[in-house]
């Protein structure tokens, strides 16, 4: 897996991605912290959680077609450096009267991390190719993204704590700035983008559309690419409900926030174990096998997890979580980089992106609403029937013998 790293070009893409991941997911707690803060006030806490989901939902489409249309390094560079200016603006929210600032900045910074995902997503098949070492690839960036989005929070957090919202800004903004540096010193790859005019505003806003509309008619028409953005999206929806009750769960069945720490420890161990695995299998000529039975092994550790009553066997199911969870988005990501035509690949990740942004966020509010109204284990074991709802689609909406190349 770690021999993608010897492609110079990939190295800097992945460092990037990762310095400017850990810098936004540092945003995640001390952003609403800041603002509870700030006000006192729950309401404004809960809006600046539905501002950092807006982008995500308005702006996928459009940031697929841009990927497509411009130079995706220089894309990316971009994004870094509107990340690091918008985020700054939080310094400048300081009293419950100005806290509005603090939702421009958090949509400014989402929408840079809307426009960077899919740009970086299909830049990466320029780098390393679409031969084995892209798995690899895949693997590696899924890993690394877990692990981020694991420590990120906390240590945004106690920054928080100990130095106050300035240091986190401070912290986010230079980790936007490396990673635009770091993105620059790599190579420019030609791709084969959607022409680009200098056409008056109102035409480019045609052409963006017709762009969009393309790929979605390719969707549509790629019978296993739409199976599979149907069912992953099912299968995301279960697996938002899921993190967001696991905190409340590990707090109340197994003592508190140390044993949360070691469940989430057991979690990223898995991921890194799973990643060499998930790299072979999504080599194999067997996606739709083998994103089915990953899901279906998904829930069966979730259902070990969640009704456990000893930490051991909590743990142990959230190391063996992590093997089939790195699995169904490297098997997936690499699907869609191998088999979507280059000029495509920006607005049919922008796709995937954007339902995993809309499956999440209602998932996220579906897993807590079952919870008050039903009792915490009655969401939980839901959830794992939805999970096991994704496996069914799967078989039944990706093809047995797809095509290699799926031109829509």
């Amino acid at each position: 897996m770690t021999r993608v790293l010897r492609i110079r070009d990939f190295r800097l893409l992945w460092t990037a991605r990762a310095v400017a991941g850990l810098g936004t997911s540092m945003l995640v707690v001390a952003i609403p912290a800041h603002v509870y803060a700030v006000t006192g006030s729950v309401l404004a806490t809960g809006i600046t959680l539905a501002f950092e989901y807006l982008p995500s939902l308005l702006l996928g489409p459009f940031a697929g077609a841009m990927a497509d249309r411009w130079d995706r390094r220089r894309l990316m560079i971009a994004t870094d450096l509107v990340h690091a200016l918008a985020i700054s603006v939080t310094l400048l929210a300081t009293t419950p009267e100005t806290i509005w600032l603090v939702y421009v900045a958090v949509l400014g910074q989402g929408s840079a991390a809307v426009v960077f995902r899919p740009a970086s997503q299909a830049h990466t098949p320029a780098v390393v190719g679409t031969g084995p070492e892209l798995a690899g690839a895949n693997a590696l960036s899924a890993v690394t993204t877990g692990v981020v989005g694991l420590v990120g929070p906390p240590i945004g957090g106690l920054l928080f704590a100990f130095s106050g919202i300035g240091a986190v800004i401070a912290a986010s903004a230079t980790a936007g700035l490396l990673s635009a540096a770091t993105i620059a010193r790599s190579s420019s790859h030609r791709q084969a983008p959607a022409t680009a005019t200098r056409a008056q505003p109102a035409t480019a806003v045609r052409e963006v559309l017709a762009d969009i509309r393309q790929g979605l008619r390719h969707v549509g028409r790629a019978a296993a690419t739409r199976g599979l953005l149907a069912a992953n999206s099912v299968y995301l929806l279960a697996n938002a409900a899921f993190t967001a009750l696991l905190i409340p769960f590990g707090v109340t069945q197994f003592g508190g926030s140390v044993q949360v720490g070691y469940l989430l420890s057991a979690l990223g161990l898995g991921l890194l174990a799973g990643a060499p695995v998930s790299r072979r299998l999504a080599d194999r000529d067997a996606t739709r096998a083998t994103v089915a039975a990953s899901q279906a092994l998904v829930a069966v550790a979730f259902a070990l997890l969640f009704n456990s009553t000893s930490l051991p066997v909590a743990l142990a199911a959230a190391f063996l979580l992590g093997l089939p969870a790195v699995t169904v988005t490297v098997s997936v990501f690499t699907w869609v980089q191998r088999t979507t035509p280059e000029g495509l690949l920006g607005r049919v990740s922008a796709a995937f992106l954007t339902l995993e942004a809309a499956a999440t966020m209602l998932g996220a509010f579906a897993g807590p609403a079952v919870s008050e109204a039903f009792g915490m284990p009655a969401a939980l074991n839901a959830a794992c029937v939805v999970t096991l709802l994704s496996v069914p689609l799967t078989l039944w909406l990706v093809p047995r013998r797809p095509a290699a190349l799926e031109v829509g």
